[in-house]
């Protein structure tokens, strides 16, 4: 097989262009629609008044976390827990703002702390894997685009097989991702409806429901993304033996 033939082989993969295109797409749309509902009720104050760190050290207090820490961390929505230091790192925008949108994130970030002192599995599993998927997504930084050119140019295979190998690791991680944010949100939900000192309306409940939706939307459609771009590289190692 020549080389004009390799590559025209791989031009003619449509379906997994569209596929990868298509989710960009929706991927951009979910990110868009994301931050402006993150906007939206970030302009919205909470009538109990709480900031974000408060609402945060209420909700590991009512679960009877007191060995985790509420810190502020700089950025905009780099929020996140981290298990090996037990901290809740709160952004600015929510560690200091009162407002709908900070509580929801707040509670999420302390869903996870939960998850943690419950010994949640699917947490566990994820914390373990980053970081062989921190060296995954180094990997196939480089052996993709290397692997691609010497399969079409050279005939060989190896390193694009490396980089999709590394992709399956990264898209395994999108995917086990999943459970623990939607968990997380669950766990927050929970205890944001149970507790009227922190949102005392139906309103306030319904606007944290539809902000963590959202934002459990931006994983989804990473892990499909990263699902897309996976068969995408794979398909090339097919077409080779094909």
């Amino acid at each position: 097989m020549n080389h004009l033939t390799f590559i025209l082989g791989y031009i003619s993969m449509g379906p997994a262009w569209l596929l990868m295109i298509a989710i960009a797409l929706i991927s951009l749309i979910v990110q868009w629609r994301f931050k402006s509902k993150f906007n939206e009720y970030s302009q919205i104050a909470l009538m109990s008044g709480l900031s974000g760190q408060e609402v945060a050290e209420r909700m590991l207090r009512d679960n009877g976390i007191y060995d985790v820490e509420v810190i502020s961390v700089e950025g905009q929505l780099t929020d996140h827990y981290n298990p090996e230091t037990k901290t809740v790192n709160l952004s600015p925008d929510v560690y200091n703002s009162r407002s709908v949108a900070a509580a929801a994130v707040a509670a999420h970030e302390c869903g996870h702390a939960v998850q943690h002192a419950a010994g949640y599995s699917w947490l566990g599993l994820r914390t373990a894997m980053v970081p062989i998927t921190n060296a995954a997504s180094t990997l196939i930084q480089v052996t993709l685009f290397i692997g691609v050119m010497l399969l079409i140019f050279a005939n060989s295979p190896i390193v694009l097989a490396i980089g999709v190998a590394g992709l399956a690791i990264v898209t395994i991680f999108a995917f086990i991702t999943l459970p623990v944010e939607f968990d997380a949100s669950r766990r927050a939900l929970a205890w944001l409806n149970n507790n009227y000192t922190v949102m005392q309306t139906r309103d306030e409940h319904q606007q944290a429901k539809d902000a963590l939706w959202w934002a459990a939307m931006t994983y989804v459609v990473a892990a499909l993304g990263s699902l897309a771009t996976l068969l995408y590289y794979a398909s090339m190692l097919n077409n080779r033996r094909n």
